[in-house]
C-alpha cells in the first residue's frame, strides 16, 4: 500500500499532484491553509509551516509510515543579492531545501525497513541554470539536485528511488506572483520561452505519477525538466 505525502498541497502544483495520487493509495497532504487542505479529501493533514516547525511534520510521517513523499513545498523570493537580510536569506534555505532534506531523513527508515520508497522533489529551471536576482532560490533549488543525486547512490541498494522535477513557468498562483516581482512582463517572459506558454500544473502531477510508479523503477538521481523547452536555450 502506498502511503503518499504530499508537501505545499494547499494550492498550484502541490494541489494538482494531490489530486492526481490520491487514487494509487492513502493520501496525506501538509500546508499552512487548513480549509484548503480539507477540502482536498486526503485520509489526513497536517497544518504547518516546515520553515518553523518542521519536527511536527516530520512525527507526523513517521506515525504514518509514509513511503512516497513528495517535496513540493517552497518559496520564491525576487532581489539583488545586496538588498537581502539575514532573514530572507535563512528562510527561503529552510522552505526549499533544509526541510525537505530533513523530511527526507524522517521518512527513509521505513521505506529502508519494507525495501521500497519513492522521493520525488519539485525544483525549479531556475535550480539548473540560474536566475539574476533570484540567487536565494536559485542556490536553494539547486541544493535539492546535489541532494538527489547524493541520495540516489545512498538509498539505491534498498529501492528506493529519488528524483527531481525542475519545471519552469508555472500557471499558477505563484507563478503570477512571480512575474508581478520581476521587471519582465508576462509577454516578454513567453517570448523567452521556446513553446511560448507556461507549463500547466497537471503536466508536473503526471510526471510525479509516473515516476512513482514500477515502470519508474529505474529512474532515479535524476533532475527532469519540465520546461517548455526554457532549459535548452534560444
Amino acid at each position: 500500500m502506498l502511503n503518499i505525502m504530499v508537501t505545499g498541497a494547499s494550492k498550484g502544483i502541490g494541489n494538482s499532484i494531490a489530486k492526481e495520487l490520491q487514487p494509487l493509495g492513502n493520501l496525506y497532504v501538509t500546508g499552512r491553509n487548513k480549509d484548503a487542505l480539507k477540502a482536498i479529501g486526503a485520509k489526513d493533514f497536517c497544518v504547518c509551516d516546515i520553515a518553523k516547525n518542521p519536527e511536527i511534520l516530520g512525527d507526523f510521517i513517521e506515525k504514518n509510515l509514509i513511503n512516497v513523499l513528495v517535496n513540493n513545498a517552497g518559496e520564491y523570493i525576487y532581489g539583488a543579492i545586496d538588498k537581502m537580510t539575514y532573514e530572507g536569506i535563512e528562510r527561503i534555505h529552510k522552505t526549499n531545501l533544509i526541510a525537505p532534506a530533513y523530511l527526507i531523513s524522517r521518512a527513509v527508515p521505513y521505506m529502508k525497513k519494507n525495501k521500497f520508497g519513492r522521493i520525488i522533489n519539485i525544483g525549479s529551471i531556475s535550480g539548473v541554470m540560474g536566475e539574476a536576482n533570484a540567487s536565494l532560490y536559485s542556490s536553494s533549488k539547486a541544493g535539492l539536485l546535489g541532494l538527489t543525486k547524493a541520495l540516489a547512490l545512498e538509498l539505491a541498494e534498498f529501492n528506493i528511488t529519488v528524483n527531481t522535477i525542475n519545471p519552469g513557468w508555472v500557471e499558477t498562483e505563484l507563478g503570477e506572483n512571480s512575474i508581478e516581482q520581476s521587471e519582465f512582463s508576462k509577454d516578454e517572459i513567453l517570448e523567452c520561452i521556446p513553446q511560448k506558454r507556461f507549463v500547466k500544473p497537471e503536466e508536473i502531477a503526471k510526471l510525479t505519477k509516473y515516476l512513482i510508479s514500477n515502470d519508474a523503477k529505474g529512474i532515479t538521481g535524476q533532475g527532469i525538466n519540465l520546461c517548455a523547452g526554457l532549459s535548452v536555450g534560444i
